[in-house]
């Protein structure tokens, strides 16, 4: 099994070697892309979307498990970049190292759609929060939001064209930037929160359902709002210092939990759990506007804009190095590992604005809400997840690892890492996995012609089978969808 190298990435494409003396991040700007790809526009979305399907008492838990499980899943990142530094961009080689090249590519892939979907509802998001100023934006998906939406989207795609460690520190800048009104509005609503308000029908009312249901309804939100803690992980071959990648890692969690946390458990105590519920988003300027006045909506909807222009560029970033990684390891089709001068792979990034540009359309014609947007991104992540979980599994029982690298902890870590991804998939429900299988299986098409460069054989063993249970999952999507069944 071929391992990728950025040696063996060098030695196939010159241009590189001098873009990677530029291109190296230390330990500021890693943690920065991990918090800046956190902090989008799901934050300022939180108090509603987890309220929306939950009481105070059931996102307790939910905050509880999604802690506990996204520390996990941070730890195994943290684990995996110290057991194995030769290994860059774990979320495709860590599933191509424990299930073959198929796999890998699947698990890159998906990560790569997740990638330009929740770019979509980052866009929609920013133009439906412009609305407030400018109603002919509506919610984001109206034809002006749409047409504005894709002039941010090219003017974003051409600076990241002139470099990516100017864009990666453009990125430290704006996520400072966003996260002082974050700050601003955990201070004001901790000054009007209210203990009888937060303990008001604590465990919720009849019409939400029992408290598992509860839980298990803030389970997407929550990894929506935490996707982008492998973004370090991602860029590990541009780091300036192996040990960062982990760092930064734990790192970002720690400061997007305290934030996340903050910012939904305070508002229950400044709007009851149907009040919440019934905000527009993003409900975190309804929350302020309750506690300081209408100038507290100004604020959030301001900080709203340039928090997903942050997140924009970080997930910009992710998705082209997505591809890149892949296809200097022969698993998609070699012109998506070219480099411009500058050493930013021009043509995966090429494809992925392509693709954001598409879905701006189809949420135009569609209205596709921005709720149903970041959910179809977040059920795309879950299986890249898994597959990072199992392979800490599979190193921790071999006992296998670069010296000093090997630690007790490593197995339990990996197995609480990897049941909370199996939890996360059932939790996702049939709709999303069956949506995602319709946007998995067009990739194979692109596998196949990588691994014909190569002159090797695309499906080895199970991987037929795979790809078949892919197939048959994407013809029962797809009748569904036609049928009015299924919709996004």
């Amino acid at each position: 099994m071929s391992t990728y190298t950025p040696e063996a990435a060098d030695a196939a494409l010159p241009s590189r070697q001098a873009a990677r003396t530029n291109d190296r991040l230390g330990l500021g700007l890693l943690t920065a892309l991990v918090v800046g790809s956190i902090l989008g526009s799901g934050i300022f979305g939180l108090p509603q979307n987890m309220a929306s399907g939950a009481s105070a008492g059931a996102i307790l838990i939910g905050w509880l498990i999604t802690g506990i499980g996204m520390l996990a899943l941070a730890r195994v990142y943290q684990m995996l970049a110290l057991r194995k530094p030769q290994l860059n961009n774990g979320i495709y080689v860590y599933a191509r190292e424990s299930a073959g090249h198929y796999v890998g590519f699947n698990s890159a892939w998906g990560y790569w759609v997740s990638a330009w979907i929740g770019n979509v509802g980052y866009l929609v998001a920013a133009f439906g929060a412009l609305g407030y100023f400018f109603p002919s934006f509506g919610d984001g998906n109206t034809a002006a939001a749409v047409a504005g939406a894709s002039i941010v989207l090219w003017l974003v795609h051409f600076m990241v064209l002139r470099g990516i460690r100017g864009a990666a520190v453009l990125n430290a800048v704006v996520t400072l930037a966003k996260v002082l009104p974050l700050l601003l509005f955990i201070a004001l609503v901790a000054t009007a929160f209210r203990l009888e308000t937060f303990n008001m029908e604590f465990w919720g009312s009849a019409k939400l359902g029992s408290t598992f249901d509860q839980v298990k309804s803030t389970m997407l939100v929550t990894v929506w709002v935490f996707i982008g803690i492998e973004g370090a992980s991602v860029y590990s071959a541009r780091a300036r210092r192996r040990e960062d990648v982990g760092r930064a890692t734990v790192l970002g969690f720690i400061v997007t939990l305290v934030l996340l946390m903050a910012v939904s458990l305070l508002s229950l105590g400044v709007l009851q759990q149907p009040e919440l519920a019934g905000l527009k988003n993003p409900s975190m300027a309804g929350v302020l506007e309750k506690a300081v006045g209408t100038w507290g909506a100004v604020l959030i909807y301001g900080g709203l804009i340039v928090s997903v222009g942050g997140g924009f560029l970080a997930w910009t970033l992710l998705a082209a190095e997505s591809l890149f990684s892949p296809a200097t390891d022969g698993v998609m089709p070699s012109g998506l590992a070219r480099q411009n001068a500058q050493g930013v792979p021009a043509n995966a990034l090429w494809l992925t604005s392509a693709m954001v540009q598409v879905f701006l359309l189809v949420a135009l014609f569609s209205k596709a809400s921005y709720l149903a947007l970041i959910s179809l991104s977040t059920a795309m992540i879950l299986l890249p997840y898994l597959f990072s979980a199992v392979y800490g599994v599979m190193l921790a029982v071999r006992r296998e690892g670069a010296a000093g690298s090997i630690h007790r902890s490593d197995l339990a870590v990996s197995a609480l890492a990897a049941l909370y991804c199996v939890w996360l998939l059932y939790a996702a429900g049939p709709k999303y996995l069956l949506l995602s299988s319709l946007l998995y299986v067009p990739g194979a098409v692109l596998y196949v012609l990588g691994r014909r460069e190569q002159r090797a054989r695309p499906f080895k063993g199970f991987e037929l089978g795979l790809a078949a249970i892919l197939l048959l999952l994407a013809a029962v999507a797809a009748y569904l969808l036609a049928s009015g069944g299924l919709s996004l």
